[in-house]
């Protein structure tokens, strides 16, 4: 950041000695906490239906800084919401998301598994998402299996340009995957829109693979247990930024911390902001 103030030097050395600089030094508040950005994991997951309305919803409640969603497609072309490549384990149906229609999916119960109240939960398609979060939360958007889905980043990167979301600003709009290739190509369809590269992998960590990603991408994302603060370090030293997942405890949120991560991603928003 440019520095547009010049200080004499006596008025430096006179702020040196002042309470004000001893107020400057003091330790930091909790207040702190508020510049690492809480992003609730495929909504506010610990206490709502993943990848629904009702699970972003409670996470915009819980001031959330981002929710995080999973786009796949459906057989006839319709991009959807939800984060397993079969529909078994989160609704009342059975089969592969790419083998089935995307009216099949939509009459799924999605919500019912978390809970009675939850009945009914459909499964959300990715243009819906756009238009009811977009200017309200940031959205992250991960790419799931894109290898099965050729020509999705395309696709994706449509809808966000028919919503002028291909130059995000203050729309905060993020794109991750585990899939290094199509994070490449969003980079070339969206090349003002950050991009982020998943990882669980230590091979991923070196300074050569890192020097690699920060050729195309803006975050780097691991998950929590290969998080050290050297490599948050190794991260910054590359120009990008850093956000590990998935908390599902304080303890894991406060280690984030330590560690200085500029994002937690996070199943329960609630170990992340503490206005909550």
């Amino acid at each position: 950041m440019d520095k547009k103030l010049l200080i004499g030097a006596g008025v430096a050395l006179s702020l040196l000695f002042s309470p004000i600089s001893q107020a400057f030094a003091a330790e930091p508040t909790t207040g702190e906490r508020k510049q690492v950005d809480n992003i609730a994991h495929r909504g506010a997951t610990g206490y709502a239906p993943e990848n629904t309305i009702a699970g972003f919803d409670l996470a915009v409640d819980m001031k959330a800084d981002y929710i995080e969603i999973d786009v796949q497609r459906s057989k006839d072309g319709e991009l959807v919401v939800i984060h397993d490549t079969t529909v078994d384990r989160t609704t009342d149906g059975t089969g592969k998301v790419g083998d089935l229609t995307f009216d099949y999916l939509r009459s799924l119960d999605a919500g019912s598994w978390k809970g009675e109240q939850f009945a009914g939960e459909s499964i959300p398609t990715f243009e819906e998402i756009l238009d009811r979060y977009h200017g309200k939360v940031g959205i992250l958007i991960e790419l799931k299996a894109p290898e099965l889905y050729p020509g999705m980043e395309k696709q994706v990167a449509d809808a966000l340009k028919a919503r002028n979301l291909d130059n995000p600003q203050n729309e905060k709009i993020i794109i991750q995957s585990f899939n290094f290739e199509s994070m490449k190509k969003m980079d070339q369809l969206l090349p003002k829109v950050p991009i982020g590269v998943l990882t669980s992998n230590r091979a991923d960590t070196t300074a050569e693979a890192l020097q690699e990603f920060s050729a195309y991408a803006d975050w780097f994302n691991p998950s929590y247990g290969i998080v050290t603060e050297e490599l948050v370090n190794q991260v910054h030293s590359h120009g990008m930024q850093i956000g590990s997942w998935t908390v599902r405890s304080q303890e894991a949120a406060d280690f984030l911390f330590e560690m200085k991560v500029d994002a937690i991603i996070t199943d329960y928003p609630d170990y992340v902001d503490p206005r909550n």
